[in-house]
């Protein structure tokens, strides 16, 4: 009897092979031969589903994007409106190891987005996820916003994420410290 082969799974094993070699050896080490040592495979066989370098990148950032989102819907908003917005933004941000190589790899993304169109795709759909989800934060937490107000603090709060992670990868502060300086931007929110 032929072995069956889950070839969904194949692929993803392929996205953890790219994200290790980005985390290791930046975004410009990504090849398919790179990528087809990491993963144990041959460039052959990695070709069956990639045929290109930037087939590879984009599946491997939409796979980001799908485990933040995965893992945000699994939140349970529990406790003050303020404290389950917290947590939902803390999943998007680089406060360990695995969030760590995610925002990596997105942030990557913004750069290799702009010369390419397959790469720009990704990259969009990446940020109007990010812009969508604190868009949602706002109207929780202020339901009474003019549109315009809302479209102003979404962007506001987009950019205090987005300027918080580049530094944590960045090294330029701690998690902990971009922890305490959402929670601070986040109590301005609740100020009239």
């Amino acid at each position: 009897m032929p072995k069956i082969v889950d070839h969904e799974e194949r692929r993803r094993e392929l996205a953890d092979a790219v994200w290790r070699v980005i985390t290791r050896d930046g975004v410009a080490a990504i090849s398919i031969r790179t990528v087809a040592t990491e993963s144990g495979w041959s460039s052959g066989a990695l070709r069956h589903y990639f045929a290109t370098r930037d087939e590879l990148l984009a599946f491997a950032c939409e796979q980001v994007l799908t485990r933040v989102t995965e893992r945000i819907i699994g939140l349970k908003p529990e406790g003050e409106p303020i404290d389950a917005a917290r947590r939902l933004l803390l999943e998007t941000m680089p406060m360990d190891e695995e969030r760590h190589v995610e925002a990596s790899i997105t942030f990557a993304f913004l750069a290799l987005g702009l010369g390419d169109p397959v790469l720009a795709a990704v990259q969009r759909k990446i940020l109007i996820g990010m812009s969508e989800l604190c868009r949602d934060v706002i109207r929780y937490l202020l339901p009474d916003l003019t549109p315009a107000q809302q479209l102003s603090q979404t962007r506001r709060l987009n950019a205090v994420i987005d300027g918080l992670s580049v530094h944590v990868l960045a090294g330029h502060l701690e998690p902990s410290d971009a922890a305490a300086e959402l929670e601070a931007h986040l109590a301005t929110l609740t100020v009239s």
